[in-house]
């Protein structure tokens, strides 16, 4: 059965990541297309990167690094849930996807974003990330809103519509993780 990765790449105290990671679990649970892991980086406790060698070696040597990599690299894909700070990925997050390479490789990625425009611009970024680490990046995406899909910018509360685009998302991420099965057996 194809694995997909829930990833919450937001550790912030009160954050709006949970509720939103939780409901694209909680919808993607009904599917039988494929298992759904939810992925909070506040269990991994990764320091900033304190790897000797380039994560593109493959020589994890922190046993933070070890438990990370096996985590990831038992996904066939990924759905990234992300806040928009300052324009850009949160800091933890980026920091959690640059601790790996390999476990990355030939794995498809979609993104549920939220912020004030959406978290587009986060996903724009992460977009660019994926490229390098050899990832499928989804056309279709998630942009929650806070202003129409939160009330008072911190209870979720997200238009219908948003499930039309979760849905979308879901299946492009479980159809291009099937697709890449045959780079990662090689």
């Amino acid at each position: 059965m194809t694995r997909i990765g829930i990833i919450l790449g937001s550790t912030r105290p009160g954050r709006n990541g949970e509720a939103v990671a939780g409901w694209v679990h909680d919808n993607a649970a009904r599917r039988t297309d494929a298992e759904f892991e939810l992925v909070d980086l506040l269990d991994y406790k990764l320091p900033l990167l304190d790897e000797a060698y380039p994560p593109s070696m493959g020589q994890y040597a922190q046993p933070h690094t070890l438990t990370w990599a096996e985590k990831i690299a038992s996904f066939d894909g990924f759905v990234i849930v992300t806040p928009e700070y300052n324009r850009s990925v949160p800091g933890a997050l980026k920091n959690a996807i640059d601790f790996l390479y390999g476990e990355w490789n030939n794995k498809a990625v979609g993104f549920v974003s939220y912020g004030s425009t959406g978290g587009t611009r986060a996903v724009e970024h992460l977009r660019l990330i994926a490229g390098e680490l050899q990832m499928a990046d989804v056309r279709s995406q998630v942009a929650l809103s806070l202003f129409t899909d939160f009330e008072n910018f911190s209870v979720f509360k997200p238009i219908d519509a948003q499930l039309d685009a979760l849905t979308a998302t879901l299946d492009q991420v479980v159809a291009w993780s099937n697709a890449l099965s045959g780079l990662r057996a090689n």
